[in-house]
């Protein structure tokens, strides 16, 4: 991951605000000018758009390091796109100015914003890909795989454990499929052997080797 370590985060430090949200509560609206760059210091928060038919569909995640809203103060835009927390997230805010100043100033803190823009591009080709796989296991492998980076952990005895987040209905959002048919292909896949739902938030992965060999 290319997000923000610790000494970049003091570099950039001066003229931050920070504020903490709550699980569901909005950052930043799609059509909001961009004003500022967002900082995840804690927490998680979703991505996501709103749909012509009223559907959300979720872009990405983003965790403690990651940041939103570079490129948008670059071209003085407006948010294609909403932010909203997925648990209780401390964010940080630097105005434009600030930043302007921050890009001149610190070159390798410059680096660190391309890559994580490709990064999002490397995320939205897979986005892309599950979106128009032609079934919904081959989707849903996908979504699987997509989240050991923003929720898997090594689980004890092996395996990953994916600790979420986000309810079926938002799986379902982020991997272009009906809530219900994520959870059948879900409650499937347990029958299988490949996953153990643990819960209603929490997924163990047995094989992520033998998952992905499924699409």
């Amino acid at each position: 991951m290319s997000g923000l370590d610790d000494s970049e985060i003091e570099k950039i430090s001066e003229g931050v605000s920070s504020h903490t949200y709550k699980k569901g509560e909005v950052i930043f609206q799609q059509g909001e000018r961009a004003s500022k760059l967002y900082i995840v210091c804690s927490g998680k928060i979703k991505i996501f758009k709103n749909l012509v038919e009223g559907k959300e569909q979720i872009l990405y995640i983003l965790s403690e390091g990651d940041f939103i809203g570079a490129f948008n103060l670059l071209k003085a835009d407006r948010f294609d796109f909403s932010a909203v927390a997925l648990e209780a997230t401390q964010i940080s805010t630097l105005d434009k100015s600030a930043f302007d100043q921050v890009m001149i100033s610190n070159p390798e803190i410059t680096l660190k914003i391309f890559e994580k823009a490709y990064e999002r591009i490397i995320k939205a080709e897979s986005l892309v890909e599950r979106l128009s796989s032609s079934t919904p296991d081959a989707k849903v492998v996908g979504l699987l795989v997509d989240l050991t980076s923003d929720f898997g952990k090594p689980a004890k005895g092996g395996g990953i454990m994916l600790e979420l987040t986000i309810n079926r209905e938002e799986m379902g959002s982020y991997a272009g499929i009906a809530r219900e048919t994520m959870s059948r292909k879900l409650q499937l896949f347990d029958e299988m052997g490949l996953i153990k739902l643990v819960g209603a938030k929490k997924i163990l992965i047995h094989d992520l080797a033998r998952l992905k060999a499924m699409v």
